[in-house]
């Protein structure tokens, strides 16, 4: 950081500041956080900071783009408070979340795969024949369907499409004549992706976003843009999370 030792290793809030670009308000409102420890005082009532005010500001910056604001500021309060413990236990919940974010990218792209031309999901094969009789007495006109067949074909209940629909997952139009739902291709499109994300253990309140992303998208194939941008978000952070981990572990060995 370059920060120049004042007065027999006391430093000024501006020495801390400006190595990161920061005011010296952002480092009083730091310390007031927790996020450094208490500072001395001089005889004149300034701060006196020193090398581990130092330490604490620069593992408190490496956290911050891995773990987020609230998050890294309650693991650097928890090192200033000696609970080192309930640091590591917020760390690692950080890097559960990651985990987490990536089991629902994996997901949603499979069930993208699943989607591609050609390619049918494995329920379809089981109620062909019962979805092929539905479709006979219950389709909608130009490709739509009710909602018997399609929960046929997706091997569910009818139920579950109206939980879906209350959901925001699926949005059928209704029938003036019959007031009946009908499912439309993109509905269908909607109804599939849900079921492939459903079958991977994905909350409705997941989902959801994501089905507006892709209607929002114009159809799935814009998509894949957004999917490469997650990723790559994800791989920054997982690597911003091993920065921070470095810099929070040279901070705890000048602590000790």
């Amino acid at each position: 950081m370059g920060e120049k030792l004042q007065n027999g290793g006391r430093l000024r809030p501006v020495d801390l500041a400006r190595g990161h670009g920061l005011s010296t308000q952002a480092v009083r409102n730091y310390e007031a956080a927790g996020v450094l420890p208490a500072a001395d005082r001089t005889p004149h009532g300034y701060r006196a900071y020193t090398s581990l005010h130092a330490g604490a500001l620069r593992a408190f910056l490496a956290l911050l783009p891995g773990h987020g604001h609230r998050t890294a500021t309650s693991i650097m309060r928890a090192v200033n408070e000696g609970a080192v413990d309930e640091a590591f236990r917020l760390i690692d919940e950080s890097h559960a979340q990651l985990l987490d974010d990536r089991g629902t990218l994996q997901s949603v792209e499979s069930a993208l795969r699943d989607l591609e031309p050609g390619a049918a999901p494995e329920s379809d094969a089981a109620h062909e024949s019962g979805a092929a009789s539905g479709s006979a007495a219950g389709s909608g006109t130009g490709g739509s369907m009710f909602i018997g067949p399609l929960a046929g074909k997706l091997g569910i209940r009818p139920a579950t499409l109206r939980k879906w629909e209350r959901a925001g997952v699926v949005r059928p139009r209704r029938d003036p004549l019959t007031g009946y739902r009908v499912y439309d291709e993109a509905d269908v499109r909607d109804a599939r992706l849900a079921h492939q994300l459903r079958r991977g253990g994905r909350p409705l309140g997941q989902i959801a976003p994501l089905l507006a992303q892709v209607r929002a998208a114009g159809g799935l194939e814009p998509l894949e843009a957004a999917l490469c941008d997650w990723r790559g978000r994800l791989s920054a952070r997982g690597r911003a999370m091993l920065n921070g981990a470095a810099e929070l572990e040279t901070h705890l060995r000048e602590r000790d």
